[in-house]
């Protein structure tokens, strides 16, 4: 009778990796999103609504989501475009050029709102000249737009590097053997290999907008109404000791973000399940 080889890892076996998984995810993640719902539910449902459907509360979700949505647009455009330039072409300063790219990841949101704000105040050295052809940027929401798209950035470039290091260029040598023009090479080979990275980087930026405050807060004015995001919201709710107020707000963003993902899961699982029909 042959004995099974027993195949051993450095790491530990399937339980105890598994045992040591559930309980991190639930000390970091699970237990504190249960105990946000919890707070929420100390409410009843008429204050629960009553504190999500203000006017004030709902000014500043429209805010937040036309804002972080065309920050992470803009991203997608502009972050394709630099992953792009930084695989494919070789030229002085790539290395910092591509460093540069993570300095939103490195440098304290505080700091960022600060510098933005200095640099697009209608009296910094870029938001005067803007301010002189009557356009003001900094608190207002475009002020917001660009902190939004500056923290954004890197998410996008570095979903769509790695696919576009990894891409096979025979395809494209094939296509162009076979008479195809450049514009027909990217649209009909290379978009589609990196179209699911361009939709991730673009979710993950949406949804580090959703929550963004340090960066925003400088350069929002913070104006209820006007120029108010969620984030800041919720925090205004904390300092008036309304835990049930701020932790509704909270349940209601963390719904949207739990949407998002869903989705963003539900597109990758289809869009998975045709490649490998291919």
């Amino acid at each position: 009778m042959l004995k099974k080889l027993i195949r051993h890892r450095a790491l530990p076996g399937f339980g105890l990796s598994m045992g040591y998984t559930v309980v991190y995810l639930s000390l970091i993640i699970l237990i504190p999103l249960a105990v946000l719902f919890l707070k929420a539910s100390t409410l009843s449902f008429t204050e629960f609504w009553r504190t999500v459907t203000d006017e004030r509360v709902v000014a500043s979700y429209k805010l937040t989501l036309w804002t972080s949505f065309f920050a992470a647009f803009i991203n997608l455009v502009f972050g394709t475009l630099i992953a792009w330039v930084l695989v494919l072409y070789d030229f002085w300063g790539k290395r910092l050029a591509d460093a540069i790219v993570d300095l939103p990841f490195a440098l304290p949101t505080a700091i960022a709102g600060i510098a933005l704000t200095t640099i697009y105040a209608p009296n910094g050295w870029i938001g005067k000249y803007f301010a002189a052809m009557g356009i003001k940027i900094a608190y207002t929401p475009l002020g917001i737009m660009i902190a939004l798209t500056f923290i954004g950035l890197p998410f996008v470039v570095r979903s769509v590097q790695p696919v576009l290091q990894d891409l096979d260029t025979r395809y494209e040598e094939a296509a162009a053997t076979l008479g195809a023009n450049s514009m027909q090479i990217f649209f009909k080979i290379i978009f589609p290999a990196i179209f699911p990275a361009m939709m991730t980087g673009f979710a993950l930026a949406f949804a580090r907008a959703l929550g963004e405050y340090g960066s925003v807060v400088f350069i929002s004015g913070n104006m209820p109404m006007k120029t108010e995001i969620i984030p800041l919201l919720i925090i205004t709710k904390l300092e008036q000791f309304n835990y049930g107020g701020a932790a509704a707000i909270a349940v209601v963003m963390l719904l949207f973000s739990f949407i998002l993902l869903f989705l963003i899961n539900v597109w990758q699982w289809k869009t998975a399940k045709k490649q490998q029909m291919i």
